[in-house]
């Protein structure tokens, strides 16, 4: 049976948050709200971009709609999600040696007209990307995984994700979850949500995932 891998986005192959943290901050600044800390912003994302931007609102009377924050904060990430941004160190290395033995696929909660060029800009046009989208459930149920796996033609899976999220969303898909530690959650938080297992270092993700695989 073919094996995918298939990866979250944000705090899995790429360092988002300083980017994220200026969008949500640049939204709360121009309706007169009060700005997030970066740590804030961290523990909101995860759920999809509406959430995000519920969340960092203080909840007062005068914000804004949610719809009309999430609008202005979705233009100016379009424009600026790449200030900031690159892989970890290491990424980039660890995918091209994970290439050349499984297929790939990047799945992520992050709007999907910001995911393919975050993927074609960083990793290229060969790789698969879903991002949230009106057509598909996002995580954590299971469809955009069960969606990109079609897409690449791998019959099973194995998620990698740095959150509680994703490790909800691959056993929702019966797969098992590789956890990296250099995103935005926390060894205790994922543990406490079900997870197993666990990579420190994306230079030992390879052969990580080859273990994983051959017990699939």
């Amino acid at each position: 049976m073919k094996t995918g891998i298939l990866f979250d986005l944000d705090g899995t192959l790429l360092s988002t948050l300083e980017d994220l943290t200026d969008a949500v901050n640049e939204t709360l600044r121009h309706f007169g709200c009060p700005e997030r800390t970066q740590d804030e912003v961290r523990q909101f994302i995860g759920t999809g971009a509406a959430n995000l931007v519920r969340l960092s609102l203080p909840g007062l009377p005068t914000d804004p709609t949610l719809e009309t924050a999430l609008a202005y904060y979705q233009d100016f990430y379009s424009t600026h999600s790449q200030i900031k941004t690159r892989p970890y160190d290491g990424i980039l290395e660890a995918l091209e040696e994970i290439k050349q033995e499984f297929a790939v696929a990047v799945v992520s909660n992050k709007p999907d007209r910001a995911t393919k060029p975050l993927v074609r800009k960083y990793f290229g046009e060969d790789i698969f990307a879903l991002g949230e989208n009106p057509s598909c459930p996002r995580k954590p149920a299971p469809d955009m995984l069960y969606q990109a796996m079609a897409t690449i033609g791998a019959e099973r899976c194995i998620y990698v994700g740095d959150s509680e999220v994703d490790v909800i969303t691959a056993g929702n898909a019966g797969a098992p979850c590789l956890s990296v530690l250099w995103g935005f959650r926390d060894e205790a938080c994922i543990r406490a949500n079900g997870g197993k297992y666990f990579c420190r270092d994306p230079k030992d993700l390879p052969a990580m995932l080859r273990e994983l695989a051959a017990t699939l």
